[in-house]
């Protein structure tokens, strides 16, 4: 039996494209949680998939310069978001960084979820999966969410005029409609200081 979940968990695997992340639970309808492990286990000995983390592996991909290909620690996160029919947004200094705002690649990915807690250790990297409440994953905009995540991490005293300016400007960036919709949900000091940087240049975004 083990040995025919192998076979149909290779087969399953050989039609992906190189470079696809594959769960444990992609492959529940074939069997027992541990005779899908014992299948993956023999499959990543073959070399057929690589295991990334626990219950997380992808088909290889390799590059001719580069040698093989990784996914990175969002792909991941994604994908597990995905599969799990979850919602994740970045959040504290993974928001900073995916702004712009901070130079320094986190170690600590941390997302704000609708779904349980998770940690994921990727490499040196780990992946956590921070449950929240209904309106904080009620942000809609992709660029404003962001802001108000960093915002959050940051504070909103004694932010310098280039930061100022650099969020004004990604903020520019966003529908407008959008930007309402989050703003109304934002923590009062983070609506008044966007209100307030906005309507220092005259704008009408958020009347």
């Amino acid at each position: 039996m083990e040995n025919s979940i192998t076979y149909i968990i290779a087969q399953k695997i050989t039609k992906l494209k190189p470079g696809t992340i594959v769960v444990q639970e992609d492959f529940r309808a074939h069997g027992s949680a541990t005779a899908i492990n014992m299948a993956l286990s023999r499959l990543t000995s073959k070399g057929k998939i690589t295991r990334l983390a626990h219950g997380i592996y992808y088909k290889p991909k390799k590059d001719p310069l580069l040698g093989e290909l990784l996914p990175s620690a969002h792909q991941v996160a994604d994908t597990i978001a995905r599969k799990n029919r979850i919602q994740i947004r970045p959040s504290g200094m993974y928001a900073l960084h995916k702004l712009g705002l901070s130079t320094q690649v986190p170690t600590r990915m941390v997302y704000l979820t609708n779904g349980q807690r998770r940690e994921i250790r990727i490499g040196k990297t780990v992946i956590i999966f921070k449950p929240t409440t209904a309106k904080k994953m009620a942000l809609k905009g992709p660029i404003s969410s962001l802001v108000i995540q960093a915002l959050e991490e940051l504070g909103t005293l004694d932010l310098s005029e280039e930061v100022q300016q650099r969020l004004m400007d990604f903020l520019y960036k966003e529908n407008p409609v959008l930007l309402k919709n989050d703003l109304a949900l934002a923590p009062a000091h983070i609506y008044d200081f966007v209100f307030h940087l906005l309507k220092r240049n005259n704008d009408g975004m958020v009347r």
